[in-house]
């Protein structure tokens, strides 16, 4: 159920999908989608997607959603319309991780992905 970590604070090194997640009648509808990422190493790059399932095990070709690829420190808000898929009963997130140039060749990523529905009501007034 929402709002829940997608993504619990941590650090990741390699490419990777998070738990589902299940976000039950709240599918029918628009989540709010933060990123948040608290360390990095230079010259590397994060590409994360969010990606919705009706049972949990089958999550498609592709995803819902996606963040810009992202190379700093930061805090990212991304809006996730759900609406037009009304099958949606879970969501999760993947990531792709890059590292180029000198040094360590394994990345470094602290970050953490929170998700909460947002209500009609704030809907209207964003409009």
């Amino acid at each position: 159920m929402l709002p829940n970590f997608l993504l619990p604070d941590q650090v990741i090194r390699e490419n990777g999908c998070g738990p589902a997640i299940h976000v039950g009648d709240s599918a029918e509808s628009v989540l709010s989608v933060t990123l948040g990422i608290n360390r990095i190493i230079e010259q590397e790059s994060l590409d994360l997607s969010i990606w919705a399932s009706s049972d949990g095990e089958n999550w498609g070709d592709k995803p819902v959603a996606a963040f810009p690829q992202k190379f700093y420190c930061g805090v990212y808000t991304l809006m996730v319309d759900l609406t037009d898929r009304p099958e949606a009963r879970y969501v999760r997130v993947s990531w792709k991780l890059s590292r180029w140039g000198r040094g360590e060749p394994t990345p470094l990523f602290g970050v953490y992905v929170f998700a909460e529905q947002v209500h009609e009501s704030m809907l209207k007034v964003a409009v």
